[in-house]
């Protein structure tokens, strides 16, 4: 079980990261978008990280409340749910 966690957290971090960097750089070309309602779908699902991380080295959705607000509350719940579960299968 913890071993699928940690695959899962990984797969996702990463991806959401990559959809960051990617809807960052469309941003520069005036390319179309990825929805911010699938960049924090993927935040919420558990790649709040890699969204988090994301946005800072790339200087993306920073001033944008709708970004700014949740991706940090749901990584905090993320780490929790994933010391929990950890605590609770080892």
């Amino acid at each position: 079980m913890i071993k699928f966690l940690m695959i899962y957290y990984a797969v996702i971090n990463l991806w959401t990261f990559i959809l960051f960097a990617v809807d960052k750089s469309k941003a520069k070309k005036g390319k179309w978008r990825i929805s911010e309602a699938a960049l924090l779908g993927c935040c919420f699902i558990g790649g709040a990280l890699g969204g988090y991380l994301s946005m800072q080295i790339f200087r993306h959705k920073t001033k944008h409340l709708q970004f700014t607000i949740p991706v940090p509350i749901f990584l905090v719940l993320h780490i929790a749910l994933f010391i929990f579960l950890v605590l609770r299968f080892r």
